[in-house]
């Protein structure tokens, strides 16, 4: 409920900024103002902390739903478009990076500022996120960390959130040890999980947005 009233309260008061960045997106490149992408939410199944990487993966080509499903039920996350039009379609998905062509010389901006970020607030909204948690990703990235680095799917254990620890604490993924890190961050979250270390979270991600230090 905490989230809900955030983000609700959030988006109200951001609807005159949203109206901004729309127009400054238009004319700061041709394509849509939004951007969705499929991503993987919470796994409420009994059994996901029993069951082994390699377990999933056997389910995962059983079918395209059960593909989809076999991690945490997956949703369309909207943000404000940063990259050309069409960027994931010329090259398939991959991380984005610090120096990233993809990205528009607007979109760097709203990267470092987080602003990109708002329009998840109707995701929370939606009963798919949380204004604080580990960060969702997509199908295809889970299924492939999930078999690289210890723990990764205990991160769908919760909500996925618009900002997190490891969101705060760390940058880009470039390796394998940076996810290690952030997963890290994302499990020491689950552990502490509670009302004061979700505010104390909004405020350090207040100070990344001022400082411009997103990723």
């Amino acid at each position: 409920m905490f989230s809900w009233i955030v983000a609700l309260v959030g988006l109200i008061c951001l609807l005159p900024l949203f109206g901004l960045v729309a127009l400054a997106i238009k004319l700061d490149s041709a394509g849509p103002i939004f951007y969705k992408q499929e991503r993987v939410g919470i796994n409420r199944r009994r059994n996901d902390r029993r069951q082994r990487p390699d377990d999933l993966l056997m389910c995962n080509r059983r079918a395209d739903r059960r593909q989809k499903n076999v991690f945490g039920k997956t949703f369309f996350v909207y943000k404000f478009r940063t990259m050309v039009s069409d960027a994931e379609k010329r090259c398939g998905p991959i991380w984005a990076t610090k120096n990233d062509p993809r990205i528009t010389r607007l979109g760097r901006f709203l990267r470092k500022t987080r602003i990109d970020e708002f329009p998840q607030l109707i995701n929370v909204l939606k009963g798919e996120m949380s204004v604080v948690g580990p960060r969702p990703e997509r199908p295809f990235f889970i299924e492939k960390l999930s078999t690289e680095v210890p723990n990764y799917t205990r991160r769908l254990e919760v909500l996925p959130g618009i900002t997190g620890l490891a969101q705060v604490e760390g940058g880009y993924d470039v390796t394998i040890d940076d996810v290690k890190k952030k997963v890290s961050h994302d499990l020491e979250y689950i552990r502490i999980s509670s009302l004061s270390s979700d505010v104390k979270i909004m405020f350090k991600t207040v100070g990344v947005m001022l400082g411009a230090r997103g990723m």
